[in-house]
């Protein structure tokens, strides 16, 4: 009898254990969060018994996660810098960065030069680069963010980002600052890109997927999933489900070029 009734009871360990199922932590670049949460959100109507948590941080926060194992996943919207290198990582999709503007400027086109030195605060006064009369007021990411990462590196080199700019810990808190100020310069994801703000073309690049795959317009990024180790259960379903031809499709609609590593390119 008592054989019986373990068996019994081992049984319906394993069905609770099946209904509860497992969950796994994403966490970081809040760049690739809202891509992340598309994801997710079909992933689980595909998978209804596993849990996939999305968490923002910046995408350093979430390579320090991912290095610590308090997050099975880390988000990157950048490359892995050398000390990062031991950790497995993936690219999920690409990503342009565009320079945004408020709809009522009327200026349509930048060199990269001319961000660059806006940046620096040489250039300080709209009517420098055939808009308005106008002073610029600069708008930027975090330090440690993602971003901000691309963004140094592709268009400031050397040169730093002027203190005077007003500084945003996400994309979409840019976007609104953007919006709301006819004067105003921010940085964000192309993805991202809505009716409120107005993308400039750089160097008379228009910002488009196609572009960007063709390589014509310089400004992209990869989005990046780090693990510890090699990824596994759970984890490994999910980024595989990332990189099916379903997964990236969905990042597609949403804006992004499909990663090389995927099934969808």
């Amino acid at each position: 009898m008592s054989i019986m009734i373990l068996t019994i009871l081992m049984s319906m360990m394993s069905a609770c254990s099946q209904e509860s199922g497992s969950a796994t932590i994403v966490a970081g670049s809040t760049s690739v969060q809202p891509y992340a949460e598309v994801l997710a959100e079909e992933y689980m109507i595909l998978n209804s018994n596993s849990e996939i948590d999305i968490q923002g941080g910046g995408s350093s926060a979430g390579i320090t996660a991912a290095q610590t194992q308090s997050a099975d996943i880390g988000m990157s919207s950048r490359a892995l810098k050398d000390e990062e290198k031991s950790l497995w990582s993936i690219e999920i999709a690409r990503d342009g960065l565009v320079l945004i503007v408020n709809p009522k400027n009327p200026l349509e086109n930048l060199a990269l030069d001319q961000i660059r030195n806006i940046y620096t605060g040489i250039i300080t006064d709209w009517s420098q680069v055939g808009g308005s009369t106008a002073n610029i007021h600069l708008i930027a990411r975090e330090e440690g963010s993602g971003t901000r990462s691309a963004f140094t590196e592709l268009v400031m080199g050397e040169a730093e980002i002027t203190p005077k700019a007003i500084v945003q810990d996400s994309n979409g808190s840019v976007m609104q600052l953007v919006a709301g100020d006819p004067n105003a310069i921010g940085f964000i994801s192309l993805g991202l890109v809505n009716d409120e703000v107005k993308a400039l073309h750089l160097d008379g690049i228009e910002a488009t997927a196609e572009n960007i795959m063709n390589d014509s317009y310089k400004l992209s990024r990869p989005f990046l999933f780090v693990t510890k180790g090699e990824p596994t259960g759970l984890t490994k379903s999910f980024i595989d489900f990332t990189l099916s031809l379903e997964g990236q499709e969905l990042l597609s609609k949403e804006g992004l070029i499909p990663s090389r590593e995927g099934k969808g390119n």
